[in-house]
């Protein structure tokens, strides 16, 4: 076995929701967990024993406390690691590119104090080549180290689904690709201390290219269903009903469902990535282009459809007040990044609405720096309401009695349309 596990110590980079995970499990797994964040703020409260990942409790975060884990922004705790875990944010930029800064500051980080024979894992979802490419050859110029020669660096996509009580790290297969073989083999056997199933790619490149596939049939199919609902509505059908007949089909059928618009860390993102690396070989994916076309597009629908409804009612937009229900970007979650509820709060403004919101998961939410009032009465801030717009259908909303509560309600989920709701089409 190689040396890098006899003394098993690892250190993660980045403390969020993959992150913090893989530091929880790897303390189960017997190895000595450091933990690296520039945000301060992270770590004082992961010091102070406080979870800020839905995923991962309190009493986890103290059971890593106890067993010595000290969560830092120094970054000589990455000194002697065994294995570095790099788990850091790969967003757009404001024109709507891959930004891959964290990861190239990250991968300087990792160089200064790189030991030799060490593993470096990228778990930051991004394009084909990015490993090789770009994170490998900084981690070498810093360190002064050969990558598959000194040191390991290989590529696992992270697989974590906020909120699902099902799959974790553990019982999630997880893909590994290696710089070179022997790099593969290094990653894999770490990994399966960590993982009941790991599947071995033949490269870094095919590994980061399985994450985008995953997540781009995903932004595709959304896309899809959401003409879908246009035509149905011209059509007189009611899309969701058909959608569940045709979920009765046991193969070559996956359900997805029309929506306000994407939300979460990766959806709304990693198709971008793929399709920018294939435009820059020469290969523009123009189906990936236009479903992006049409999903960025839903926040301004919704909020067409909401002046639409208030027209019809002889009000208008400028004015109204807004109550938008649900604001997270996932059912029963507390996370907001990216959620489609963001960009419709902001044209709401625009039109000159009075916005509020009511989420039993999200206490408090701000929109472009400007906090957004909270109701925690979803039923009487109904009532109040010009217009109360269902964004999620948290199981903590009364939806039964909310058609009867509301002034006016937009259903963008298809959940009260048997009420006569109007829904997005």
């Amino acid at each position: 076995m190689p040396e890098v596990f006899v003394v098993p110590t690892l250190a993660v980079v980045g403390l969020g929701y993959v992150g913090l995970p893989i530091a929880v499990e790897a303390h189960r797994a017997g190895f000595s967990v450091r933990g690296y964040d520039t945000s301060q703020a992270v770590v004082d409260g992961l010091r102070a024993g406080r979870s800020h990942v839905g995923d991962i409790s309190d009493d986890d975060v103290a059971a890593l406390l106890a067993a010595g884990f000290a969560p830092s922004t120094d970054e000589t705790v990455l000194d002697g690691a065994d294995v570095v875990t790099v788990c850091v944010a790969t967003p757009l930029t404001v024109q709507g590119v891959p930004d891959l800064g964290d990861v190239r500051t990250a991968a300087r980080t990792v160089g200064r104090h790189l030991s030799r024979g060490s593993l470096v894992v990228l778990e930051s979802t991004t394009y084909p080549g990015t490993t090789d490419g770009v994170f490998a050859p900084i981690i070498a110029d810093v360190s002064g180290l050969k990558p598959g020669v000194d040191f390991h660096v290989a590529f696992s996509p992270e697989r974590i689904d906020t909120g699902n009580p099902a799959y974790n790290l553990r019982n999630t297969p997880k893909v590994v690709g290696g710089l070179t073989e022997a790099c593969s083999v290094v990653a894999t056997e770490f990994y399966r201390r960590l993982c009941d199933e790991v599947v071995v790619a033949t490269s870094s490149r095919e590994a980061e290219m399985s994450k985008l596939i995953e997540n781009t049939y995903r932004f595709v199919n959304i896309a899809l269903v959401n003409e879908f609902a246009t035509a149905a509505s011209a059509l007189g059908v009611d899309l969701w009903n058909a959608i569940g007949c045709a979920a009765s089909k046991p193969f070559g059928f996956q359900a997805f469902y029309p929506g306000p618009g994407l939300g979460g860390h990766c959806i709304p993102s990693d198709p971008v990535y793929l399709a920018y690396q294939s435009r820059s070989v020469g290969r523009p994916l123009q189906l990936v282009e236009m479903a992006r076309t049409v999903n960025d597009g839903m926040p301004a629908h919704v909020v067409a459809r909401a002046r639409q409804i208030l027209h019809e009612a002889g009000r208008t937009t400028e004015g109204a007040s807004v109550l938008l229900a649900g604001v997270s970007y996932k059912r029963d979650s507390a996370d907001v990044t990216i959620t489609p509820a963001e960009p419709i709060a902001r044209l709401l403004r625009a039109a000159g609405a009075t916005v509020c919101y009511s989420d039993p998961q999200v206490p408090a939410w701000s929109v472009d720096g400007e906090p957004v009032a909270y109701e925690p009465d979803l039923g009487g801030a109904a009532g109040r309401a010009d217009l109360t717009i269902l964004l999620q259908d948290h199981s903590g909303f009364d939806l039964d009695a909310l058609p009867s509560q509301a002034r006016l309600l937009l259903d963008t989920r298809g959940r009260l349309r048997h009420a006569h709701v109007p829904t997005l089409w």
